[in-house]
């Protein structure tokens, strides 16, 4: 994997397309902090139930630096086939963790539309819920496998011989 985002980042076009607009380089920087940063940004945000996601995404990289392709490709993990079953669960969530009775919903925008007031409330508890353990669970996840990769790879680069 390394070897191909590194043959990919030295290749003239890419150079050409980084320079052409202007985009700093530290925001396409493969490393550990970038890429762990970019997953929380980019779950964290993509489980919010709200329009123009990437947009809010954007808006982070003046306030902390992160891999922004990365970021930008979790908040796709919310598209149009998997938001109905976040949001039911986000829904399911907050309603359990307020203690509220649920509603019988369904799947069409009518009824969101007309119950939005009743169910603004257990969804965006949910939300909160699953940005504050989801998010940080695959941040720290990522961040102890790459670590353990990394130790991996010097452990086995130690033990080789070397040859002339």
């Amino acid at each position: 994997m390394k070897k191909l985002f590194k043959k990919n980042a030295t290749s003239s076009k890419f150079d050409a397309f980084i320079e052409k607009y202007n985009i700093p380089k530290e925001y396409l920087f493969i490393n550990r902090k970038m890429v762990t940063r970019a997953l929380l940004i980019g779950i964290s945000i993509g489980l919010i139930p709200m329009p123009f996601q990437m947009l809010l995404v954007v808006g982070m990289i003046f306030f902390v630096k992160f891999n922004v392709p990365i970021a930008l490709l979790m908040v796709w993990l919310s598209n149009p086939l998997t938001m109905p079953f976040m949001y039911y669960a986000e829904y399911k969530t907050g309603v359990y963790l307020l203690g509220m009775d649920q509603l019988v919903v369904e799947l069409s925008l009518e009824w969101f539309e007309n119950h939005f007031s009743s169910i603004f409330l257990p969804l965006y508890t949910g939300t909160l819920f699953y940005i504050c353990t989801l998010a940080p669970l695959v941040y720290f996840g990522v961040d102890w496998l790459w670590i353990r990769s990394v130790r991996k790879q010097r452990r086995l680069a130690s033990k080789e011989p070397f040859h002339k």
